[in-house]
């Protein structure tokens, strides 16, 4: 019975790897065949939750065949839920099981009962079997809806029995209406307070652990980075190489992707060559729209200007330069050019041993706005952060607000958004980071500041440091 067991579930283990494979197959066909993705993925995860008072199975259908594919092995049983991940789209059938003392179903026929069901485009999807078999399919669209028609019925009832009690009188009917507006105000305006002290005190606690978590993450250097929430090919427009992307946070005003081998060899050195000559102490915005020097941020910079005009010939640094705006493209879709952006700009750290008591490192910041006010024009908004020479110990990236800590591989490279593409609003603190100590060896990287407003007429250094157009400061 054992043996049975084992090998019916490496079977059931076999060919959901195989649907698995065939998705992403297909998935891959589709990138390839309609060009450039678009910047909004189509992972959707959905819960189904077994309330029936017998078990189910749960079948992914083939949009062509309409042949059934058996995802929930072993059975989903009375009181139980299956988490799954699929895509926008997909189709899924639940099947009542026969019961095991009986064995029929448990419909006035005894036919076995079946529901299909389609993966929205929305959030937080549940898919719930009821008592009598009814499925009730639920995302947060839906829900938002009902909470706001269950506001407004709340008062409607009310306003109906004034209504009733005032029968022809015109100022008793309109004084009706005026408390049904005023209701649905009140319930409206409470529900929102509530809300918003509850993101409020969330959000401080997860400020005040980020703090506590910042020394630990930072210091052991056996952390792996974090597991990704999804991974993806990316295929760079102009070498049409195709990358890994890793997700590592995805919320529409605030992005984390690790992308494997951006930059390459060649690249570094021609970056690396074109500093040399330039590099000076590395200093930060100092609050009053200048820049200072400051014991939060130790290391050596040098901006590099890229000539456009040898692109079409092959300069390393232009084609890297490129490709950075590129994929900024892919992930935001905001039509970003290259007129009027920032240098690109090459830092290095440099390690003093374990016991440095003031190591080269640059502490929590922010790139941007991440309060969450609307974005200013002409201010940054993306951060794209190459990894050419990676230190023995230390100098790995943390976004401790979001939980998200980067430990880099050479040619690696981190993308950041703090900026929702379709309502200019920033990010709200998940993408504030540090590059941690580097204590042993050298950590040189590269790094795209991007912003969004600027052009050949108002370029970036048109604008202080607080994204106020010089000359009108005083405004």
């Amino acid at each position: 019975m054992g043996y049975a067991h084992d090998r019916n579930r490496a079977l059931w283990r076999i060919s959901r790897n195989m649907l698995s494979v065939a998705l992403l197959c297909s998935v891959l066909n589709a990138f390839v065949t309609a060009g450039p993705a678009t910047t909004k993925t189509t992972e959707r995860n959905i819960l189904f939750v077994n309330n029936y008072s017998s078990r189910i199975e749960l079948y992914w259908v083939h949009p062509d065949t309409r042949e059934g594919f058996l995802m929930s092995n072993p059975d989903i049983m009375s009181g139980a839920d299956f988490n799954l991940n699929s895509f926008i789209g997909h189709e899924f059938e639940v099947r009542e099981k026969p019961s095991i003392r009986t064995g029929v179903c448990k419909s006035e026929d005894q036919t076995c009962r079946n529901h299909f069901l389609k993966v929205s485009e929305n959030n937080d999807q549940v898919a719930t079997v009821g008592a009598d078999f009814d499925v009730e399919f639920l995302d947060d669209k839906i829900r938002s809806k009902m909470e706001a028609n269950s506001l407004v019925g709340g008062c409607q009832e009310k306003a109906k029995i004034r209504l009733q009690r005032a029968g022809t009188n015109a100022m008793e009917i309109q004084n009706s209406l005026d408390f049904m507006a005023a209701c649905v105000e009140g319930e409206v305006a409470e529900t929102l307070s509530k809300a918003t002290e509850e993101i409020n005190f969330q959000a401080k606690i997860r400020t005040n652990m980020a703090t506590f978590m910042e020394n630990y993450t930072c210091f052991d250097n056996d952390l792996n980075t974090t597991e990704p929430l999804r991974t993806e090919p990316w295929r760079g427009a102009r070498d049409r190489r195709y990358r890994e992307v890793q997700a590592l946070l995805d919320r529409p005003a605030s992005k984390i992707m690790f992308v494997k081998n951006f930059i390459s060899q060649q690249e570094c050195d021609a970056m690396d060559d074109a500093a040399k000559k330039n590099l000076h102490k590395a200093s930060v915005a100092d609050g009053k729209g200048g820049s200072e020097f400051s014991e939060n941020r130790k290391a050596m910079q040098a901006g590099i200007t890229v000539d456009w005009d040898k692109e079409q010939s092959g300069d390393h640094i232009a084609i890297l330069s490129r490709r950075v705006y590129d994929f900024t493209n892919h992930i935001l879709d905001l039509d970003i050019k290259e007129n009027g952006q920032e240098d690109l700009m090459s830092i290095q750290y440099f390690g003093r041993g374990l016991n440095d008591t003031k190591p080269d490192r640059y502490t929590p910041h922010c790139d941007g706005d991440c309060t969450g006010i609307p974005h200013k024009s002409g201010t940054r908004m993306a951060t794209m952060v190459m990894y050419c020479t990676i230190p023995e110990v230390g100098g790995h990236t943390n976004f401790r607000n979001a939980g998200v800590h980067v430990n880099p591989t050479s040619g690696g490279a981190v993308f950041f958004s703090y900026i929702d593409p379709n309502t200019k609003i920033t990010d709200k603190g998940f993408t504030e980071h540090s590059g941690c100590p580097v204590l042993k060896g050298e950590k040189k990287i590269v790094t795209q500041w991007i912003r969004l407003g600027v052009d050949d007429d108002n370029p970036w250094d048109s604008f202080n440091s607080l994204g106020i157009k010089k000359g009108n400061e005083g405004e």
